[in-house]
């Protein structure tokens, strides 16, 4: 028996997720028609013998977060919890104060990921590699290639290629280690929790002859236990190069929505839409929510999602965008490399456009990386252009390049700001 742990964070995470984690909290933010941390529970709940999936982290257990562990667990028929932390903990200490519940039923391994990578999730291959190779005391890592002047990014490992273990693991080095990185997805041995007890043990022996407030016992899974197993010689890769991106911001979702409706071409290829008779022209991959409303004569794609409620009146055109529920884009509007937040309204002839985030092509194993919000200079550096919940851009105007707060009203062309 098996069980999985997704570790959503909470609200002091995601700012550079903002205005859209103003809203809801940032696992449960739609990319290719679903909630992000959505994807995982689906293949989480594909694996055989996976008893139950916890979701980890300080948000408040509010009425939408009910509401989408409920849907869920009718749609994969899998138990499904909300542990809440008292406070930040780090990505081991949640773990670990929780160890009671997630070992309950006596499990033979639990597999661990953070909610803001995408990627296709082969869970069942990792279980069989982790059967064949760490057994009952080793663990597990994901791990895939990185361009090398990218690695410093991630937790970079030098792995045996005869044996698969891990022999050397840094977390964002300082310099080149190897192009093997951490894909934030783990399958634990049960061991694990007495490590992470001697690191919080040391945590506290650090607090009270340094000074420190004991209030904020953090524990690193990366520094604390990742670092401890590859010391131990109990830690084991499982080398992929499938589909992997980070989460950390409106871009990288838009380019995430691009990774996961390309893999609905190999695994859900009915939830792309089609260009059929009497509907709109469909390019590439494009996902439409059923309940939105979109004119014939509309031309949609590639990379594109249509949320709930969404209206699409004549001759619109988007291209590489995420569309929130219930927005309106009126006649001829344009909308490119763009997310337009819920309940927001694009006027006629309007023209919504930002830069797209792409890995550098040049680069064999290049990722997204997502750089700051400012250039150098402390100008708002090139990217998707994001309007927030309930904005309102009247007719014939254009926002190229601009992050747009909630419930303003733009009659005039605005480029490369932020609106307050």
């Amino acid at each position: 028996m098996w069980k999985a742990v997704i570790l959503i964070g909470g609200p002091d995470k995601g700012t550079r997720f903002r205005p859209l984690s103003l809203n809801q909290p940032k696992p449960l933010f739609p990319v290719g028609g679903m909630p992000m941390i959505q994807h995982h529970i689906e293949a989480c709940a594909a694996v055989e013998d996976l008893s139950e999936i916890i979701l980890l982290g300080f948000y408040d257990e509010e009425e939408y977060m009910k509401v989408f562990i409920n849907t869920c667990r009718k749609k994969y028929n899998v138990k499904i919890r909300f542990l809440k932390e008292y406070s930040r903990m780090g990505t081991g200490g949640g773990l670990y104060h929780f160890r009671d519940q997630i070992m309950a039923g006596n499990p033979s391994g639990i597999f661990v990921m953070n909610s803001d990578v995408c990627c296709d999730f082969p869970l069942k291959e990792m279980l069989e590699f982790h059967q064949s190779k760490a057994s009952s005391v080793g663990s597990t890592i994901l791990t895939t290639h990185v361009a090398k002047n990218e690695s410093i990014s991630y937790g970079c490992m030098v792995v045996d290629q005869a044996t698969k273990q891990v022999t050397h693991y840094v977390e964002k080095p300082e310099s080149y280690v190897s192009n093997n990185m951490n894909c934030g997805v783990y399958l634990f041995s049960p061991n694990i929790f007495s490590m992470l007890a001697d690191a919080i043990a040391q945590k506290q022996d650090e607090i009270y002859t340094q000074g420190g407030d004991p209030d904020c016992l953090i524990i690193s899974l990366e520094q604390d236990v990742i670092m401890k197993l590859t010391e131990k010689g109990k830690l084991f890769a499982y080398q992929s190069d499938s589909t992997w991106s980070q989460i950390k911001s409106a871009a990288s979702a838009v380019y995430a929505n691009k990774l996961y409706l390309s893999l609905y071409r190999e695994k859900h290829l009915h939830r792309l839409s089609k260009t059929e008779e009497g509907g709109p022209t469909i390019i590439g991959d494009v996902y439409i929510h059923p309940s939105a409303k979109v004119d014939h004569s509309a031309v949609i794609g590639p990379n594109v999602t249509i949320c709930e409620d969404v209206r699409v009146e004549s001759g619109v055109r988007i291209r590489n965008a995420i569309i929130l529920n219930e927005v309106k884009l009126c006649h001829h509007s344009c909308v490119l490399n763009s997310i337009i937040g819920w309940h927001s309204s694009v006027g006629n002839w309007a023209r919504i456009e930002g830069t797209a985030q792409q890995p550098n092509p040049n680069a064999q194993f290049a990722k997204l990386v997502s750089g700051s919000l400012f250039d150098n200079s402390g100008k708002l550096s090139p990217s998707i252009t994001v309007l927030g919940e309930n904005v309102t851009v009247e007719s014939e105007v254009i926002i190229l390049n601009a992050i747009v707060l909630p419930g303003k009203d733009l009659a005039h062309s605005v480029k490369n700001q932020i609106l307050l």
